[in-house]
């Protein structure tokens, strides 16, 4: 494994270095080189925010299809509060620049309520509530594309209404959003960049330091570039995955004609 992102290294390095004598600029692939020590001592420095970066991407995921769920869920609801709460909190969430609400939340929390967050639970949660609109709406429409009459079979088997929710309905609307789910989790990877800006020591935070160490920004963050392509590619390869699975199961579980 080593060896082959070692050659895809050389060979990204050797085609932009090429593109780059078109205008006589000067590479220094030298700095992050696998093949000298310095190179590979800074590519495992700008490897070692990975970590962080999936745990924001993770907490943030889970958070915000929990938090979703919920406000998914008050658009059923019979209470005309509960929907405006929905509706509200979509459009007000929705709207808000991701990276105003890092800032807001990290600065601006102390200020107003005298909560302190240190910088991971800040990220975590300005990602959460920026992403949590979205989820919102997937689970909504997953929700309204189960077909009447599974309510109605639940409800004439003595059901009360929350039963066939939770146990006809919401099943099936999970298996149906799961494939949108793992798209938004491809964004909240790639969001969780902002998380820079406060200090928390992800991919993009790795790449701003060592810039300021070995002043060749173009390099670094070519190859921060790569890295963040490397882990969204890998996040959709298992999304595909899945929804062929879904898709397969699906043609498993429809009933066979005579």
């Amino acid at each position: 494994m080593h060896a082959a992102i070692s050659r895809w290294l050389v060979v990204a390095m050797a085609g932009l270095s090429l593109a780059g004598c078109a205008n006589d600029f000067g590479w220094g692939w030298h700095v992050v080189s696998p093949t000298n020590p310095a190179g590979l001592n800074n590519l495992r420095f700008l490897a070692s925010g990975f970590l962080t970066t999936v745990q924001i991407a993770v907490c943030a995921a889970i958070g915000s299809m929990a938090l979703g769920l919920i406000v998914a869920v008050c658009a059923f609801s019979r209470y005309p509060a509960l929907r405006a709460f929905n509706r509200t909190y979509v459009e007000i969430f929705r709207a808000a620049p991701v990276l105003v609400v890092v800032l807001w939340i990290f600065y601006g929390l102390p200020v107003v309520l005298g909560i302190r967050l240190d910088v991971f639970a800040a990220a975590t949660l300005a990602l959460l509530l920026c992403d949590s609109p979205f989820e919102a709406e997937i689970f909504r429409g997953g929700i309204q594309s189960i077909d009447k009459g599974q309510r109605e079979a639940a409800l004439s088997l003595g059901l009360s209404p929350a039963q066939a929710f939770i146990t006809v309905i919401l099943p099936q609307a999970i298996r149906r959003v799961l494939p949108p789910i793992g798209n938004q989790f491809v964004y909240l990877v790639k969001m969780s960049s902002l998380a820079s800006v406060i200090g928390a020591a992800e991919l993009t935070r790795k790449a701003n330091e060592l810039t300021v160490t070995v002043f060749r920004p173009l390099e670094i963050y070519t190859i921060l570039l790569l890295e963040y392509l490397a882990l969204v590619l890998a996040i959709s390869w298992a999304v595909r995955r899945l929804e062929t699975y879904l898709a397969a199961s699906d043609r498993g579980a429809a009933p066979k004609r005579a």
